[in-house]
């Protein structure tokens, strides 16, 4: 038998490297908890305390760190491993399930406090960011529950899930055989609503919802709320990237017209004729533009159609300059003949505001912009595998919204933590590293 002699544990932490838990210790020194450990300190008073406040919180940061899909498993976790216990606070004993289920109740009376932890994280970021939030990226995550729903008799057993609702999500799609294809998915749960910071992947805003809320509201919700709360970032911003889900004209608006942010959001093509082009009025041979919004004139001789090129964004006047086809190589007979030349035209935003947007969605700049937007699939992909959302056992719209506030504020503490440690590069990184 291989019996090693054993050390003490405080001179094994002086002469080892924390290893794994260094991630722990990072988000320990870097979360502005303190005046909700006060907060819940003070709740407790002089009651018992077999299982500090400050022990409890830090399991429960170590449950998310090292990604724990059940507080079962962290207990285990503690059980084994004598290090992670003196890390997070315990001296003796290791609670049980029924204690971190009392403390999880206590907690999610503190959201507020925990959203406000957030905030500050966000803030913190932008001080050591300068940059922070210049382009933004929005997304709706479905987050599906795999508990039970309510009975139809209504009893609430403690098993059953009876917030959630179910969400429909439609995609079209063009085949090869130029037909269009609906992929729907639906899913019973909750939707995570999302605004991220494309450059460096990082969440500036969240909402939770019910999985059958509307995408395109709640966003306009959040761009207003980021504003009330982080206006040096709205004020950054330039650029906002949504798909379709977000296609719409009070968005557009308000992004534009309000806040100065330039929408680059992909659009549904709602008309019954995909083809169709609608017609301009009183522009002779300025013929009309299609879903796209891409603009045609015919040449006067042939009648051959051609695409006009885009010019640029003319923002006093709120117009989108386009010119003759001729300029980029096209060949037009009837050129000299067009009243227009080789003469600009000018389209008005308000001729159709999901269509005509400050950087036409025709460009090539568009498409570039609008790859900045997978900067959220990201994120929601570290959602649901780095922190646990993928399989979770989570009910109620309450400890949803906790867990999804814990997870994100979280990651915004990872990232500052590296910045801060002069380790900018592995600002994303929950798992381990070298």
């Amino acid at each position: 038998m291989a019996i090693i002699p054993q050390t003490t544990l405080f001179q094994y932490m002086q002469i080892e490297e924390l290893g794994d838990l260094e991630r722990l210790v990072l988000v320990i020194e870097n979360i502005p908890d303190e005046n909700l450990m006060i907060l819940m300190e003070n709740e407790r008073k002089t009651g018992r305390d077999d299982y500090p406040i400050r022990a409890m919180w830090n399991s429960i940061l170590a449950g998310v760190v090292f990604q724990h899909i059940s507080i079962a498993s962290l207990i285990r976790e503690l059980n084994r491993n004598g290090q992670l216990r003196i890390i997070c606070g315990f001296t003796s004993k290791i609670p049980k399930a029924h204690n971190y289920s009392r403390f999880f109740k206590s907690l999610i009376k503190y959201q507020e406090e925990i959203d406000k932890m957030f905030n500050l994280m966000v803030e913190n970021l932008k001080k050591v960011l300068p940059d922070l939030g210049e382009t933004l990226a929005g997304d709706g995550k479905a987050i599906q529950s795999y508990a039970n729903r309510q009975s139809k008799s209504g009893n609430n057993d403690g098993r059953s899930e009876n917030d959630a609702d179910i969400g429909v999500k439609r995609n079209l799609s063009e085949k090869k055989d130029e037909k269009t294809y609906v992929k729907i998915k639906s899913w019973f749960g909750y939707r995570l609503h999302l605004i991220v910071d494309s450059k460096y992947e990082l969440p500036v805003a969240y909402e939770v919802t019910k999985a059958s809320k509307g995408e395109q509201p709640v966003m306009r919700k959040m761009i207003t709320k980021l504003n009330k709360e982080h206006q040096n970032i709205i004020e950054t911003c330039h650029i906002f990237t949504a798909d379709k889900g977000y296609d719409g004209q009070k968005l557009n608006e308000s992004l534009y017209d309000e806040y100065g942010i330039k929408p680059i959001i992909d659009i549904r093509n709602l008309w019954k004729d995909k083809e169709e082009i609608k017609m301009f009025e009183n522009r002779f041979n300025i013929v009309g533009y299609n879903n796209g919004g891409e603009i045609f004139c015919y040449d006067p001789e042939t009648g051959k159609r051609h695409i006009m090129q885009y010019e640029g964004f003319e923002n006093k006047r709120g117009t989108i300059r386009y010119g003759c086809p001729v300029k980029s190589g096209a060949k037009c007979k009837g050129c000299k003949t067009c009243p227009y030349g080789e003469k600009s035209v000018r389209i008005k935003m308000e001729e159709d505001r999901r269509r005509f947007t400050p950087v036409a969605r025709s460009s090539y700049k568009w498409d570039r912009l609008y790859k900045k937007r997978t900067s959220v699939e990201r994120v929601n992909s570290r959602i649901d595998i780095s922190y646990g959302f993928e399989r979770h056992t989570i009910r109620g719209m309450k400890k949803m919204k906790l867990r999804c506030s814990m997870a994100l504020l979280i990651m915004l503490t990872v990232a500052y933590g590296h910045i801060e440690g002069k380790n900018p590069e592995r600002m994303r990184s929950l798992v381990s590293y070298s």
